[in-house]
């Protein structure tokens, strides 16, 4: 069961069933020495624990505690103390995960994980992204392109966006596509965090679109954030590309 735990976190599958797990904030920044908090609500059930796992982005997952609000005490994993973490139950399903002291070594994607009865497997989502750092942190640079010529011909349309992020960020950000402002959940690819040998990150996104909406002059925008701060960059077919 673990390995199918494990196989969901690191393929960020969410598993549709009756129960959907929210996590809040998506991402977040907090400087080193504070305190991080971030919320799970797991929707209809309530007989099930909260179970939190830690991932840096390349790596594996790795279980970090649970809780459940009729025991007396937490359980951790391997390397996890009640001295740095802890679990607080807040309201009829919700829970929250608390990192004490935080160090860079921390920023990592933290999921909420519960055990959905009704399709009998763990169910998670996208989770929260925490990044930790001693200095403030620059906005990330975005460079977008609209679909080609030569694509437009053959019937398909990919906007393009390009996103090079500090240092400092550990590769974990937020990647949205906005379609007139309103966020987009369709055809979008968003690939893993690449070092570059300056340090920096990369991470490359793109959304397929009908060639139709293209010239309809539609607006969309790339929106990449690291909590603390971000970025946007807007494409419509008359300007191809704009502040």
């Amino acid at each position: 069961m673990l390995v199918t735990l494990c196989t969901l976190i690191s393929t960020l599958t969410c598993v549709s069933g009756v129960t959907v797990v929210t996590q809040k904030p998506p991402i977040m920044t907090v400087r080193t020495g504070e305190t991080a908090s971030m919320d799970c609500n797991l929707g209809t059930v309530t007989e099930s624990a909260a179970r939190w796992y830690k991932q840096i982005p390349g790596g594996v997952p790795h279980f970090v505690l649970v809780y459940y609000h009729g025991w007396y005490s937490v359980t951790y994993g391997s390397g996890f103390s009640s001295s740095k973490h802890t679990s607080n139950y807040q309201k009829e399903s919700g829970y929250d995960f608390i990192i004490y002291n935080v160090e860079e070594e921390d920023s990592a994607v933290y999921f909420c994980v519960t055990w959905d009865g009704s399709v009998n497997m763990f169910v998670s989502q996208q989770g929260t992204k925490l990044i930790v750092t001693s200095s403030s942190l620059s906005p990330p640079v975005l460079t977008v392109f609209p679909p080609s010529s030569a694509e437009l011909q053959s019937n398909k349309a990919t906007l393009s966006c390009l996103s090079t992020l500090p240092r400092e960020s550990k590769g974990i950000a937020e990647v949205i596509w906005l379609r007139e402002g309103c966020p987009m959940s369709g055809d979008i690819s968003t690939g893993a965090a690449v070092q570059q040998p300056d340090h920096t990150f990369r991470i490359s996104s793109y959304l397929s679109i009908e060639p139709s909406q293209w010239f309809k002059d539609i607006d969309y925008t790339c929106k990449v954030s690291l909590g603390s701060q971000s970025s946007e960059r807007n494409m419509t077919m008359s300007g191809c590309s704009k502040e």
